[in-house]
């Protein structure tokens, strides 16, 4: 048993939904959650400076005692993960697309076209491509759709403008006649049903929230890490806070939650 924090860390507050499934999956486990609002988007940033600013934000968890650390943005997953893992030692690293890809090893996506959306970064690193293609023969099709995450980070979801935007890049050829689509950014599960809409319910709409959560609890249990902690407490920090965001961060987490700044890159 362990009572040490869960750290999760996002570039933004899109992380939260992971924060929130987690919450619920492990209602016992104290959580520190690092956003760098700061710095966001990741996906609009060089490979060098995710590396950069995702180590940073490492660090500063492993600092404040987080038992495990959570790369809850697919932007640093696909091009971080391994890099802080050679930089962050005695403490396990998981990122929100590994869990993704075990649960495609299912029978039931072998043979189909599956559509993979999210921010520039994590599309031109090809991983959801390379990984899944490493695991079950189906046709993998991806598209860029930069502009949703700062949509959804300003508040911009479940209205006629972010209805136009989301069409616009669904409508998109590549993803024609899909099966189902990964939403590979943690912002993504605001307009999960927006998605669906679009697709008549005809196409599977895959998130990593609820997926990771339960890969972290399984995780846990396997190295006897689990809090018994029956009130735990919730720690939510962004390197730069500002009145939307702590408006927005209550939709992503689903309950009111107050925000801390902690702009860890400031001198001193």
């Amino acid at each position: 048993m362990s009572s040490q924090p869960i750290g999760i860390f996002d570039s933004g507050i899109g992380g939260l939904t992971i924060a929130h499934a987690i919450k619920q999956k492990l209602p016992n486990e104290n959580i520190i959650y690092f956003g760098d609002t700061k710095h966001l988007p990741y996906g609009e940033k060089s490979n060098e400076a995710i590396k950069h600013y995702s180590l940073k934000i490492a660090k500063f968890l492993k600092e404040n005692n987080c038992k495990i650390i959570v790369i809850a943005c697919n932007s640093a997953s696909s091009v971080a993960y391994e890099f802080i893992k050679s930089n962050v030692s005695s403490i396990p690293i998981y990122n929100v697309i590994d869990p993704i890809i075990k649960n495609l090893s299912n029978k039931k996506y072998i043979n189909k076209k599956i559509g993979v959306i999210g921010t520039k970064a994590t599309i031109k690193s090809n991983i959801y491509q390379k990984k899944i293609e490493a695991k079950i023969t189906s046709q993998i099709v991806s598209l860029e759709t930069p502009l949703l995450a700062p949509m959804i980070e300003e508040g911009f979801f479940n209205q006629d403008i972010s209805m136009t935007i989301i069409k616009k890049y669904l409508e998109n050829k590549n993803l024609n006649k899909i099966d189902s689509l990964i939403l590979a950014c943690t912002h993504y599960p605001l307009i999960k049903k927006q998605i669906k809409k679009f697709y008549d319910n005809n196409v599977e709409v895959i998130d990593s929230s609820i997926i990771t959560a339960n890969y972290i609890k399984k995780q846990l249990e396997k190295k006897g890490m689990l809090n018994i902690n029956k009130k735990p407490t919730y720690s939510f920090i962004v390197s730069n806070l500002t009145k939307s965001f702590s408006k927005s961060a209550t939709f992503f987490f689903k309950e009111k939650i107050i925000l801390n700044e902690n702009d860890i890159w400031k001198e001193i």
